[in-house]
């Protein structure tokens, strides 16, 4: 059974991880691949948000600081750089396949205010009614919270429900949720299918992700199960090979699902 087969609207959520090398630099190679396959979904008539981290990564490469700051003016200045070349480069390369790109910074809080929210989800309606693609950030420059406890994993599932999405995909740079620590582990089994956010769930994916990124496995797995409550499916998968999002909307076995029911 493909749970994916019936996708229509998609939220696609890419980690600084998968996005930079490890001096923080941007991986042009991927994010191009990234680029292509999500403009190539929109060409099948899928529509497609993209959140993005990445601006504190690469703003600490672009200012050639040899480590992010500890300090978080600092951090937040490294994104207000990093935010800008990163939409520069998405917004240069999705033009190249004929799309559009709207920028959309938030604040996790966007759902504690009902006007706030609805403006926000009228905002996102009408960038996909006129073709655009909008590209979603936590807006670090004013917002300490990514900054001090996670990533846009939870914002990535926020955004899912505000736009009523059907599918929630989380890249990473592994292949998903495993029983056991697969870069301690080599035995670790990768957890294919989950239907059900248990303590024993939360236990496995204990544990920070990165040292470029902000966020773990926990993170990702927290977001799955705000997505799921909201009656979305989600996938964590391995964001180095973009391609992966193909296979897995074409009901290949891979990374880990989430869903809500039975297979």
């Amino acid at each position: 059974m493909n749970l994916f087969e019936n996708s229509k609207r998609i939220v696609v959520k890419v980690g600084t991880s998968t996005l930079t090398h490890e001096n923080g630099k941007l991986n042009l190679r991927t994010v191009n691949r990234l680029v292509r396959t999500l403009s190539d979904l929109r060409n099948s008539g899928k529509e497609i948000i993209l959140v993005s981290s990445g601006a504190i990564g690469v703003g600490v490469g672009k200012l050639n600081l040899t480590h992010k700051p500890y300090d978080i003016g600092g951090r937040q200045a490294c994104a207000a750089v990093g935010q800008c070349e990163l939409m520069y480069i998405y917004d240069k390369l999705f033009l190249e396949y004929g799309y559009v790109t709207g920028q959309v910074l938030l604040t996790r809080d966007i759902t504690e205010d009902e006007i706030r929210k609805r403006n926000v989800q009228n905002t996102f309606v009408r960038l996909l009614d006129m073709g655009a693609l909008p590209v979603v950030n936590e807006n670090d420059t004013v917002s300490t919270e990514e900054l001090e406890f996670g990533d846009n994993d939870t914002l990535s599932a926020i955004v899912a429900g505000l736009t009523m999405s059907d599918t929630l995909i989380m890249l990473t740079d592994i292949d998903g949720l495993y029983d056991r620590n697969p870069r301690e582990c080599e035995s670790a089994n990768l957890i294919h299918y989950v239907s059900e956010i248990t303590d024993e769930i939360r236990s496995i994916a204990g544990g920070r992700g990165s040292t470029r990124g902000t966020g773990g496995m926990i993170t990702k797995v927290q977001a799955a199960q705000m997505a799921m409550e909201s009656g979305i499916t989600a996938a964590i998968i391995n964001g180095h090979d973009p391609e992966n999002i193909y296979r897995l909307l074409d009901g290949e076995e891979i990374g880990t699902v989430f869903y809500n029911g039975r297979l």
